[in-house]
């Protein structure tokens, strides 16, 4: 498994969260980013060609694994936008209290092992009038997927780098102080186990 981690999964993880209905959904929540932004698992980079340039003074791009970083090298580099990596867990964000405007985390809350621990240090480092920006999969509301979504998540969890298909979202972002200001919900085009989505944004209660 841990050839699978290092050399497979990064890049299956890239094409699984580059497809059209994906980035379709990247498009609409990542240019309400502005400021000083904290993107929770910045991943291979996708986020980074919709970010407004002219709304963003910095992104602070955390992410944990140096397999996706050498993926999003290339993106970074070209970015008009200054990108300044941090290879740190969700868990432990290395900066300070109040210090950004932006919180963005897209398809990230799936995965982290500490979805609650990740959403207070995003509360902690969010500027007491900034905004958390989320699209994330998760909870179905149709009873037959959720029981499929419990039944297949310990499996998909080991091949899929851990990710969850049943994390509640809403519930998750309001445990942790961000009140939902905006929320909206479909099902992506695709398996109905992993494509029911939240975006929308939050902000400190």
């Amino acid at each position: 498994m841990r050839l699978y981690d290092r050399y497979v999964l990064p890049r299956l993880v890239h094409l699984a969260c580059g497809t059209r209905p994906v980035r379709r959904q990247r498009s609409k929540v990542v240019p309400l980013a502005s400021g000083t932004v904290l993107e929770l698992g910045f991943g291979s980079g996708l986020n980074v060609p919709f970010y407004d340039a002219g709304a963003v003074e910095r992104v602070f791009a955390l992410e944990p694994s140096e397999e996706m970083w050498e993926l999003a090298r290339d993106v970074v580099e070209a970015s008009p936008i200054s990108i300044e990596v941090v290879l740190a867990p969700a868990e432990q964000v290395p900066l300070p209290d109040a210090s950004v405007d932006t919180v963005l985390v897209t398809y990230t809350l799936c995965t982290v092992p500490d979805p609650a621990r990740s959403l207070a240090e995003a509360r902690r480092v969010l500027a007491p009038r900034g905004r958390l920006v989320f699209c994330e999969h998760g909870e179905a509301p149709d009873q037959r997927v959720r029981r499929w979504q419990s039944r297949l998540t310990p499996l998909w969890r080991r091949l899929a780098g851990g990710c969850h298909l049943d994390r509640p979202i809403p519930d998750l972002l309001e445990a942790e102080g961000l009140r939902i200001d905006q929320l909206s919900t479909m099902y992506l085009p695709g398996w109905r186990p992993a494509t029911f989505n939240y975006w929308g944004v939050a902000t400190p209660s």
